[in-house]
């Protein structure tokens, strides 16, 4: 037995003691809990980090340069397109989900939201196999994505809201760590089975020398780069079962979904922010960092493909690397957590994560940190398989305590409008990260300068933890 699945069996042996009806429904409700994080998780790995979103890059290079732009000009205008969509469906998410939160909060019930915009996720998912090689139809694709992003968010948002319900608070760190850690090992296995069997190299075998799909699927069009999509979606159905069987809602006695109800709840909400500094302060400071920190997940990829030249299937591999670190540091920062609380855990990923964007950054392929480097030097990619590990790594474990400590800030009362503020200090400013990242890419003319406003983001996050108190509102 490996010690993650050790460490969730004493968990759940913890909870209720005895073998009764009750020790079995807590136990199911929190795996059930656990497998959206598996199910969801390809959504950010597959597709936005490792897979369709270097894919999209390069094709939309490819399509600029056959319009006549120079490379660094291309590799600029593609990482701009990207930004720009990203900061849109940020800005949907952001502003959409404490409203939807609150008015889930007034009936108690959280499923419905996750089946609607769990549809989103598989819509938008599904639809990328259309992605045209040539570029034809980037906007759309884009515009596809994020209706899939969009969808991927808000459940994300309305199942975080029920992490208070499965264990008392000195057990969330655990559980949450332990949720993440099931997660990436989802995505790792996605990612695997996609690099293994579906995604082509240039040579139109697969990294273990398949033809795409068994041979069902076209490399030269790139279909088994394209299947991501539908795969991703299949995924999430399959995957979303145990969820859909195990966690469900206790609504409120004669309690009704009310929009007026909602505002209320939402307004009386923000007004009682200003008594409540350490919640304010931790909302703002997850704010900066929770912003930069996608930023990184969105543009790793992105950076590993029009900087370093990397093609999809080393891209993935790298990926491999990245959730096998989260995964482990997710895990171990639970148990950080359970045992001297999230704000330490938040400020050693924080500052790890800042040096990682720091050396990205100072790093091309001739020189590293303003030091010549020899011709053909393989430095730049050891250096940067290193920095996946700290970006998965420090990346899963931030989700993992931030998390944590939104619980020690929650109104018990209103748990999934609590939820909602925490996606919008998430996402109110989602916009920002990929749109200094765009500014500066198209001020710099550089894909690998315009990332370093994330380290901006990341100070000014670290900066309003001063005022997070470790063990939040009481």
């Amino acid at each position: 037995m490996t010690p993650l699945a050790r460490a969730l069996v004493s968990l759940f042996d913890r909870r209720k003691q005895g073998a009764g009806m009750a020790e079995i429904s807590t136990r199911r409700r929190i795996w059930g809990w656990f497998w959206f994080d598996w199910a969801s998780q390809p959504y950010h790995t597959l597709l936005l980090t490792f897979i369709f979103g270097p894919f999209f890059a390069a094709v939309a290079t490819e399509f600029f340069m056959g319009q006549g732009l120079a490379e660094q000009a291309a590799d600029a205008r593609a990482q701009s397109i990207w930004s720009w969509g990203l900061a849109a469906a940020g800005l949907i998410v952001g502003f959409g989900a404490p409203v939807m939160g609150a008015l889930a909060d007034t009936a108690g019930r959280v499923r419905p939201w996750v089946a609607v915009f769990s549809l989103l996720y598989v819509i938008g998912a599904g639809s990328l196999w259309w992605t045209q090689p040539d570029g034809s139809n980037l906007w759309t694709m884009m515009l596809m994505f994020a209706i899939g992003f969009i969808g991927a968010e808000f459940a994300l948002v309305f199942t975080n809201s029920q992490l208070p319900s499965l264990a008392d608070q000195d057990q969330v760190g655990e559980i949450s760590g332990s949720g993440f850690a099931f997660g990436y090992i989802g995505g790792l296995v996605a990612l695997a089975i996609m690099l293994t069997l579906f995604v082509e190299q240039p040579s139109g075998k697969t990294l273990i020398g398949l033809d795409p799909g068994l041979g069902l699927l076209d490399a030269e069009a790139r279909e088994g780069t394209r299947i991501v999509g539908p795969f991703v979606a299949i995924w999430f159905v399959v995957f979303m079962i145990p969820y859909a069987l195990w966690v469900k809602d206790v609504p409120r006695p004669n309690a009704k979904h009310s929009l007026s109800g909602a505002f209320a709840i939402l307004g009386r909400t923000i007004r009682g922010l200003k008594n409540k500094k350490s919640l304010a302060a931790y909302l703002g400071s997850s704010m900066f960092y929770r912003d930069a920190l996608n930023g990184l997940y969105g543009f790793g990829g992105v950076y590993a493909s029009l900087v370093l030249n990397w093609p999809i299937v080393l891209i993935g591999v790298f990926g491999i690397i990245s959730g096998l670190a989260a995964a482990a540091f997710s895990w171990m920062g639970g148990r950080v957590d359970s045992k001297r609380g999230p704000k330490p855990v938040i400020i050693g990923s924080i500052l790890i994560l800042m040096s990682v964007c720091f050396l990205i950054v100072n790093m091309t392929r001739e020189s590293l940190l303003g030091i010549a480097l020899p011709e053909g030097s393989n430095i730049p990619d050891i250096i940067f398989f290193g920095c996946g590990m700290l970006i998965g790594g420090m990346g899963g474990t931030l989700q993992s305590a931030s998390r944590s400590m939104m619980v020690r800030h929650t109104d018990p009362e209103a748990p999934t409008e609590s939820f909602g503020l925490y996606g919008l200090s998430g996402r109110a400013t989602a916009f920002m990260a990929p749109a200094l990242i765009a500014w500066f890419t198209t001020m710099t003319g550089s894909a690998r300068l315009g990332v370093s406003p994330l380290i901006g983001l990341f100070a000014l996050g670290l900066l309003l933890l001063i005022w997070v108190k470790p063990e939040g509102e009481r």
